[in-house]
């Protein structure tokens, strides 16, 4: 291959292949041998993106990954790993379990230790990708066809890459409440939350469709604009987890909505709203505003209506097949971007290891979005697995499911007479028959730990049969579930007494 004309040419070696790169009015562009530079192209560094690319990678595919991190309104950047790593599951559960131990507040090194982890870990996916060959590209990318990417760097040169295939898996951001005066100036976001420098202080915690809140800060208060946090949650358990927030000191003030944030000459932050039900507006003063109003898909700049890729009108987000395809040929999306999905790190995973397998021919199963358990770590946590006492009935009829539920302590509490009042357990199943389990839910310590050994059974048909002939261990909070029997429907008092 020769090429004569005028300027810098200069040769690169990429993946075992020779691309030669031409340097023309600040762009690069990238030509490869071959039809396609690589097999998949993925946009998204996060959970979901890592896997897929490596998964692809290990089945022969080359690929490369495109990831790049826009600061927060505050200025907070993170680097590679995805929400999950950085600023969502890792940083949450390490900050959740400093709460429950009572360090958070006063051990600013323990906030430390965290970043310092966080950081190692996007390292470790650094080294991951290399030792899988996966090229690993710091760019901001976006379609220009169904077949080639344009990547930005932070300095604004522009790389063109080509693929067979181009996987989206560019996750979501937390939303700011842009029609609420100083919230974006004032407030923070979970982007921001697990990297300050110092303890938030007292803080305002606007919530809509999220209840996310760690007890890392000195005081909690807590908004709704709906009657509960409607978030995974079903009415009553949202109930007893908000019953056990507000008895260790987090205030409420349901059905209210801010109406502004102001910053005072103290520096401290002022916070109006007003209550919906009395009409009445209020006022206080915090040291952190943190907004949990829900997150925004990063699709407005993929450039996807250049392409005519559908995507949900109201959530912004892709439109896919079971299969994870766009409206357009070659192209996919999943995870938190792909409209209707669980916006949970392990289904992204999952789905992009069997998205990789799937276009390296490798395969033909589909992810099985059914029965995914879940937990939200509250100073109480919730776990779920399968559908909420309300889906049920609305799928089955109230007169055809059977609900079986206890109140129970567990034995932690005990020593130091903490109230247990709020630890519950639901069984939701079909009436009759052997009464397959269509539902789970668990409040208590360790409730994601709960969840997860009981998940697997939903994939085998549980029953309450299965589960009352199952051997608990003891003494533990997830033998409990195995020895459920009062029904709600019985109206028997459902709280356990003795071993």
């Amino acid at each position: 291959m020769a090429a004569f004309c005028r300027g810098r040419h200069r040769w690169k070696k990429i993946n075992c292949l020779h691309i030669f790169s031409r340097k023309l009015t600040g762009k690069v562009r990238l030509f490869s041998l071959g039809k396609y530079d690589y097999d998949m192209l993925v946009i998204g560094g996060g959970s979901g993106g890592l896997a897929c690319s490596k998964e692809a990678a290990q089945l022969g595919q080359k690929v490369a990954v495109l990831d790049y991190v826009e600061p927060s309104a505050k200025g907070t950047k993170w680097g590679l790993g995805g929400t999950c790593v950085n600023v969502g599951c890792i940083p949450k559960k390490l900050m959740h379990q400093a709460a429950l131990l009572g360090t958070a507040v006063k051990d600013l090194n323990y906030s430390v230790a965290v970043q310092n982890h966080v950081k190692s870990l996007n390292w470790g996916h650094r080294v991951q990708l290399q030792d899988k060959k996966v090229k690993y590209m710091n760019l901001k990318g976006s379609l220009v066809d169904e077949h080639t990417v344009r990547g930005l760097n932070k300095a604004g040169k522009e790389t063109i890459l080509t693929a067979k295939n181009i996987v989206i898996a560019t996750g979501g951001r937390p939303k700011y409440p842009t029609n609420i005066p100083g919230a974006v100036e004032h407030g923070i976001t979970s982007d921001d939350i697990f990297w300050l420098k110092k303890s938030p202080g007292k803080t305002y915690c606007s919530l809509n469709k999220l209840l996310h809140i760690l007890g890392v800060v000195v005081e909690i208060f807590v908004m709704f604009e709906f009657g509960c946090p409607p978030f995974l949650f079903v009415q009553q358990m949202a109930g007893l987890v908000t019953d056990y927030m507000e008895a260790y000191g987090t205030r409420f003030a349901w059905k209210s909505v801010p109406n502004r944030v102001d910053k005072l000459p103290s520096g401290a932050l002022q916070v109006t709203w007003t209550n919906t039900q009395t009409g009445g507006e209020h006022k206080d003063t915090f040291d952190c505003v943190l907004w949990a109003v829900g997150r925004a898909p990063e699709t407005k700049a993929l450039g996807l209506d250049k392409l005519g890729i559908q995507l949900n009108k109201e959530t912004g987000k892709i439109i896919v097949g079971a299969d994870e395809s766009a409206s357009v040929p070659n192209i996919y999306a999943f995870g938190d971007i792909g409209e209707g999905r669980p916006e949970l790190t392990p289904t992204a995973i999952k789905a992009g290891k069997l998205l990789a397998r799937r276009l390296a021919g490798q395969s033909a199963e589909l992810m099985n979005y059914d029965n995914v358990p879940t937990t939200v770590f509250t100073p109480l946590e919730y776990s779920c697995v399968g559908l909420s006492e309300e889906e049920a009935e609305k799928r089955h009829g109230k007169d055809r499911i059977e609900v079986y539920h206890a109140f129970y302590k567990p034995l932690e509490f005990t020593v130091a007479e903490r109230d247990a009042s709020q630890c519950y357990i639901k069984v939701v199943c079909e009436r009759g028959g052997n009464g397959k389990i269509l539902g789970l839910h668990f409040t208590g310590p360790n409730a994601g730990e709960v969840a997860q050994g009981f998940a697997m059974s939903f994939q085998c048909g549980a029953t309450y049969s299965h589960l009352v002939q199952t051997v608990g261990i003891h003494p533990t909070c997830a033998e409990e579930v195995v020895k459920v029997h009062i029904t709600k429907r019985s109206g028997l008092d459902a709280t356990v007494t003795g071993c």
